[in-house]
């Protein structure tokens, strides 16, 4: 027999079960699943299919990432060089500051603009460190949106990086497109970009490949970047600059600095996204840098503000180690020399590879023409495969690469160029 207060304690349990036993619904349970392109990398995908591949002559080349002719990942020695003079060097772990380290900031924007710069001579150029490039363009993004007078609308080429219709529109930005690819060709759309971009709403936002263009590897030629400068100039357009592949496209720096030094000379005031992931081989370390040009100082020094105050809550502080790698690679006189003789060496590397690639597959007979192979320039190459083609190579042959036929050249090496020719040519004809 239960006492009088335990059955009146049982009645009062039961009494309010509904409020306290009922388990609530989870605050996301109306979170929906992300489509495949959205929350599963496309590369990631081709990777995971890659390994799971049995077959001891597979090849991968999706990978956005240099590999030396052994197919290894490499890791600069003039990078290591610097990271060994400063690693034991007593260097505290304090934050930098919101703009970052100063000496990488500096160093940057001289690469970029070069030392004999106008801008930078006057001391108009506002910069600041980023995460890498991604974080680079998030800080462009943000800044256009709050402060740019004109049509809160980028326009990208066609095709364009993966994520940069993603980081423009979560900035607050609408993104449209603007001709870039010919797949007729497999070249540039040259009067279709100026056409697009003579027609497109006066005073809008045009983003530029800087050199390298991912992931088609077709870049302008030096008058046709000057057409397009002239263009945008007529349109009263702000420019925003991606420069991932500084050094790495060409081998020489300043070659790959053409189209952004150009439009300075022409009287431009572009603004521009830094990476340091590939021609430093700093991926994982986040090394970038993002800057405007302004017309003074006094307007470069608000910028700064701003900037700051863009910056604080979105990380605080930028990360410090890669960024003091890249400082001193790009200040040390002897650290320079050899990098930029590092990354000659992995810009010929590819070269390389493109030519041999496009050599074994006119050895075997094949009657279509592979020049792009060749003029194209970069990490990455259209091959003109269809996504048919690309599936039957992965299924038949074991070669992975993404499904609109772009190959990571990186990913091609003097030991599988042949194997790899051979299954091209065979789902070619």
């Amino acid at each position: 027999m239960l006492s009088a207060r335990a059955a009146a304690r049982q009645v009062a349990t039961r009494q309010f079960r509904p409020v306290y036993a009922v388990r609530a619904a989870s605050a996301w349970s109306k979170v929906p699943q992300g489509p495949p392109s959205i929350s599963t990398d496309t590369c990631t995908g081709i990777s995971e299919a890659f390994k799971a591949d049995s077959h001891p002559e597979k090849i991968l080349l999706g990978a956005g990432a240099y590999r030396d002719d052994q197919g290894k990942p490499y890791v600069l020695p003039s990078v290591k060089a610097a990271e060994l003079q400063f690693v034991n060097s007593g260097l505290d772990k304090e934050y930098a500051a919101i703009t970052g380290v100063a000496d990488f900031v500096k160093a940057a924007t001289k690469l970029a603009y070069g030392a004999d710069s106008a801008p930078l001579k006057s001391g108009s150029i506002s910069a600041t460190q980023s995460i890498s490039g991604t974080g680079a363009l998030r800080i462009g993004g943000a800044f256009l949106e709050r402060f740019y007078p004109g049509t809160k609308k980028i326009y990208i080429p066609t095709p364009s990086w993966a994520n940069h219709g993603a980081i423009f529109e979560d900035s607050g930005l609408e993104v449209g497109k603007y001709r870039y690819y010919n797949k007729d060709t497999i070249g540039l759309d040259f009067q279709g970009m100026v056409e697009d971009i003579k027609t497109i709403p006066k005073g809008s936002i045009v983003l530029l490949h800087a050199c390298a263009h991912n992931p088609t590897g077709i870049d302008p030629t030096k008058e046709q970047w000057k057409e397009i400068s002239k263009a945008v100039k007529e349109g009263e357009h702000q420019v925003f600059f991606d420069m991932a592949y500084q050094g790495f496209a060409s081998g020489d720096t300043d070659a790959d600095a053409f189209a952004l030094r150009q439009f300075i000379k022409d009287g431009h005031k572009p603004i521009l996204a830094q990476s340091f992931a590939k021609n430093m081989g700093l991926y994982g370390e986040r090394a970038g840098a993002f800057s405007v040009v302004c017309e003074s100082a006094e307007e470069k020094a608000n910028v700064d503000s701003q900037i700051k105050i863009l910056v604080r809550p979105m990380y605080s502080n930028p990360p410090i180690h890669g960024a003091r790698i890249a400082a001193e690679v790009l200040t040390n006189p002897a650290l320079n020399k050899q990098w930029l003789g590092e990354v000659k060496g992995m810009a010929d590397r590819i070269i390389k590879m493109r030519a041999l690639l496009q050599d074994n597959l006119e050895k075997l007979g094949s009657k279509r023409d592979w020049s792009h192979i060749t003029s194209q320039i970069g990490m990455f190459a259209y091959t003109g495969l269809t996504p048919e083609q690309v599936a039957t190579l992965a299924k038949e042959h074991s070669v992975y690469c993404t499904k609109d036929g772009r190959i990571s050249v990186a990913g091609i090496t003097s030991g599988n160029v042949k194997r790899l020719a051979e299954s091209i040519y065979k789902v070619t004809g």
